[in-house]
């Protein structure tokens, strides 16, 4: 008899727990399987930032952005990262997509240590790799910037050759290439290398009449989950900013961090963790007029190529947090 009641009370002990789980709701999120934001991610997991914030994170990862995006627009996650200027294009087009500020890094044009460049205008003639395609956004910047500052058409100018980050990366320090533009935590490497940035995205970017302030990274989710669930948006948002309030602060998380970080050395290590605290965004809304401006330059650099029918902010672009 004994036993049989303690069986019967571990069956609603486990009934019980099933129960309590289940009414914890669960946001499933794809996103690169080597992307920085798992950093983020794991600070969440880790230290229950997602429980206390009222949900369960997922985290599946994925070999690609696009992957990611395709299984967002099926409905099989719930959120991505990608960049804002994605959202405007998917809003422009009908789609519902709503933007959650995650990151404002961004990187740069780098040149070997011993290279004599030391403007856009001495690459002239010289071999560019690029990570991503013809429209990357750095690249795009960075053209502009030349042809207002340098009368250069750098595009026409330069030989470029396009491919993936690591690909990128690896022909960089090799010295297949003349100069790079790659992603920032790839540039962070790279200059923990001895390569050096020739002109920042940033730089430019304020030299445009850009706010280099506004983040172009950040978690996508559908506005149906906005509209009928805002407080597992809100949870979302407030477990992000904890785990980010953390890594600014806290050397022995990124200690903990380092075997996930696929850094090589101490110099790389010290780089990656020196980049991501240096693209956390200030809480607070996003200056809509400020992203207004890149949406433009953008529109006119990349067109409906890159933007679709966006060639303006679609309103409900941006989750608009309070401080």
């Amino acid at each position: 008899m004994t036993f049989m009641k303690a069986i019967s009370g571990a069956v609603v002990a486990a009934c019980f727990a099933t129960a309590t789980w289940a009414e914890t709701p669960t946001i499933r999120a794809a996103v690169l399987k080597f992307g920085t934001v798992n950093w983020e991610m794991n600070t969440i997991k880790h230290h229950g930032f997602d429980t206390a914030n009222g949900f369960n994170l997922e985290v599946d990862g994925v070999a690609g952005s696009a992957a990611a995006q395709i299984a967002f627009q099926a409905g099989e996650t719930d959120v991505i990262v990608s960049d804002w200027l994605w959202v405007a294009r998917q809003r422009a087009a009908g789609k519902d997509f709503v933007f959650i500020p995650y990151s404002k890094a961004v990187g740069g044009i780098m040149v070997p240590g011993d290279s004599t460049a030391q403007n856009l205008s001495d690459l002239a003639g010289l071999k560019v790799g690029i990570a991503g395609g013809p429209l990357d956004k750095s690249w795009l910047i960075l053209q502009a910037y030349a042809e207002k500052n340098h009368d250069m058409n750098l595009a026409d100018d330069t030989e470029q050759v396009f491919g993936a980050p690591p690909l990128i990366f690896g022909a960089s320090m090799s010295g297949e290439l003349d100069a790079a533009i790659n992603f920032w935590h790839f540039g962070a490497k790279m200059e923990a290398g001895g390569m050096r940035t020739l002109v920042s995205v940033e730089d430019a970017a304020i030299d445009l009449g850009l706010d280099p302030e506004t983040p172009l990274l950040g978690y996508v989710v559908h506005g149906e989950m906005l509209r009928d669930h805002p407080d597992l948006v809100n949870g979302l948002t407030a477990a992000s900013r904890a785990a980010k309030d953390l890594l600014t602060t806290d050397d022995a998380e990124w200690d903990r961090l380092r075997e996930n970080m696929n850094a090589n050395d101490d110099a790389q290590f010290a780089a990656l963790v020196a980049g991501f605290r240096a693209g956390i965004p200030a809480p607070g809304p996003i200056d809509e007029d400020a992203a207004s401006r890149m949406l433009t330059l953008m529109y006119d650099l990349g067109g409906a190529e890159l933007l679709g029918d966006a060639s303006e902010l679609p309103a409900g672009t941006f989750v608009q947090s309070g401080s």
